[in-house]
């Protein structure tokens, strides 16, 4: 277990800071203790924002006991169960790879000194840990990516990259819930939406999921995509 230190960022919130790594087990061990405080439910309380390695509560200094706040983290911090978010199954998402949709699979085997097609297979051979969500609602960010294909970001981002996007950064992959700027290294694409604020849970991954992706062909893509859009459409029609 990482040894945890408690800061103060500013007089609303406090941070507990493990060891400054992408690890699996300190992240684990983030999670647990971001739940283990939720489930308290302390008084004023507003957010509990896990990370890669730390936890962000954020509360209201005129309704919270800071004293009994602190005493909580320190707590939990040396007893959460970092074993309780490790068998979640994984979540299976397809990925169309290549081509318009995934722009730089031939970099990234080039990289590799490999296939595009060994790409594909290193890609989706892997179950991927999300450490974290952040920069745009919905944006999980997973690992860990094989070393032979954890190419570094592109030096210029491009100025939009398209929802459903699946891209590299060095040792982590993640989906483009919305089309934003991004200098991510984009390997395909899937359907699947990560953040939809019209379904009854808008978010498809939290904290602590897993994670594998599988190939399918344009066909298939072009098919689901439909499908995906008509659901829109059908979700958004007046009823009478």
């Amino acid at each position: 277990m990482s040894t945890a230190r408690i800061v103060a960022a500013g007089d609303s919130v406090l941070i507990v800071e493990l060891d400054e790594r992408i690890d699996p087990s300190i992240n684990a061990q983030a999670i647990a203790i971001a739940a283990s405080v939720e489930a308290r439910r302390l008084a004023g309380v507003r957010d509990v924002v896990p990370t890669y390695r730390s936890v962000a509560v954020y509360f209201d200094p005129l309704r919270t006991d800071y004293d009994a706040l602190y005493a909580l983290l320190e707590h939990e911090s040396s007893t959460a169960d970092a074993a309780a978010s490790a068998s979640r199954p994984a979540l299976r998402i397809p990925v169309c790879y290549g081509g318009d949709l995934g722009p730089d699979l031939d970099e990234v085997a080039t990289f590799a000194s490999t296939s595009p097609d060994e790409i594909v297979q290193i890609h989706t051979g892997a179950i991927y840990r999300v450490f974290m969500l952040g920069f745009v609602p919905g944006f999980a960010y997973m690992g860990m990516v094989d070393g032979r294909i954890a190419m570094p970001r592109r030096a210029t981002p491009r100025v939009r990259v398209p929802a459903g996007s699946v891209g590299i950064a060095g040792v982590q992959t993640g989906i483009y819930p919305a089309e934003t700027p991004g200098g991510w290294r984009i390997i395909g694409r899937t359907p699947v939406k990560p953040f939809d604020p019209a379904r009854a849970e808008p978010f498809l991954l939290s904290a602590g999921d897993a994670v594998q992706f599988y190939p399918i062909d344009r066909e298939a893509f072009q098919a689901a995509a439909a499908a995906e859009a008509a659901a829109d459409s059908g979700a958004a029609s007046p009823r009478g």
